[in-house]
């Protein structure tokens, strides 16, 4: 089983929403849409459904060209990021409704409902409506009537986005082990580089509807292709600075910050380099920290965390600790940036080298 976007491409009068995109998703594996708000994701996923039709491209599933079949017909399942649950029928019924329509006897929908009510702790809610549920619980709800169908495909459009923190990190930690043993597809959209990271499986970024590389989540997140790719799967935003190689040394065009190449075989001139946020911190981390100065912009404290803006010279960087480290607006900072972890590009913002 496998579901394919063969030169895929959607456009809405003169506006191109997905630019031509090739993918191609495998039976048992979970595959992310990574991207921002309209990068894309919701688009290519009903148009995956058969919610929507590609303006070019074909849609294979199962090695057939589904394009023109209609949702009804496809064995697909889709959860939105609303609780979208049938307020009038109890959450036996919600789940339930799908089996109903398919002619299941009675004892073998009471069977089905059962284990995957089971399986996300809605047994004792069967007779409730989804009034008297929590947000959580009304996801779990939704879950359940995609995952009770066995669907060849499931399709999650940020599931998680309007639960509290507390429920979110519960159920996002639990989606994998739901499509373990499960003969399907799973494509999850999300904004949350950390959905993402914890979900594992493939990850495709996306930005402004295009598909900028698909891979293993961790190599797409250790080695990105370019700095479009880093960007979007860097939250808080990567650090990206201009700067010049000579000889075994790197610098900042200011010549503020200098460290050694390591090792490094590009040539000389200037690149640009990308640092992710938890790689500046107010404590060394790692073999080779070089020190970075810098007048702080805004100081966050999140308990775990400590996320502090600062100024060098002209260019604004943010650096994320853990911990709580407090430090005054317009202190002058002194922070440690981990070598081992940057991220080097050429003048085309493609990946040269990554120790």
């Amino acid at each position: 089983m496998s579901l394919e976007l063969r030169r895929v491409e959607k456009k809405v009068g003169q506006d191109t929403h997905i630019y031509r995109t090739d993918l191609s998703f495998q039976k048992n594996s979970i595959n992310i849409l990574l991207g921002s708000t309209l990068a894309g994701k919701t688009t290519l996923m009903q148009i995956m459904a058969g919610l929507d039709k590609p303006t070019n491209g074909e849609i294979w599933f199962d090695g057939k060209n589904v394009t023109g079949m209609a949702v009804q017909k496809r064995n697909v399942s889709m959860v939105y990021q609303q609780f979208i649950n049938y307020p009038n029928f109890t959450v036996f019924d919600n789940i339930a409704s799908p089996l109903k329509i398919t002619g299941i006897g009675s004892d073998e929908i009471k069977k089905k409902v059962g284990e995957v009510a089971e399986l996300l702790k809605l047994s004792g809610m069967l007779n409730k409506k989804p009034n008297e549920l929590s947000g959580g619980q009304q996801q779990r709800t939704a879950l359940a009537r995609a995952l009770v169908k066995d669907s060849g495909l499931i399709l999650l459009d940020e599931p998680l986005a309007n639960l509290d923190f507390k429920l979110r990190e519960e159920l996002r930690e639990e989606l994998p082990r739901l499509f373990e043993n499960r003969e399907c597809i799973v494509v999850y959209a999300t904004t949350e580089p950390s959905d993402a990271l914890l979900m594992g499986g493939n990850t495709a970024t996306l930005m402004e509807g295009k598909v900028i590389q698909y891979g293993k989540t961790i190599d797409v997140y250790n080695k990105p292709s370019n700095l479009m790719s880093a960007r979007v799967f860097s939250d808080p935003p990567m650090n990206v600075s201009v700067i010049k190689k000579t000889g075994d040394t790197f610098s900042l065009l200011n010549d503020s910050v200098k460290w050694k190449s390591l090792g490094i075989k590009i040539k000389d001139g200037n690149y640009k380099v990308g640092i992710r946020p938890h790689n500046i911190t107010t404590y060394k981390e790692g073999n080779n920290s070089v020190e970075i100065k810098g007048k702080v912009l805004i100081s966050e404290l999140s308990g775990s965390e400590s996320l502090i803006h600062f100024r060098n010279f002209d260019s604004d960087w943010v650096s994320l600790s853990n911990g709580t480290h407090q430090m005054d607006v317009g202190q002058e900072a002194k922070l440690y940036m981990n070598v081992d972890e940057f991220m080097y590009f050429d003048e085309n913002n493609k990946l040269v080298n990554h120790v």
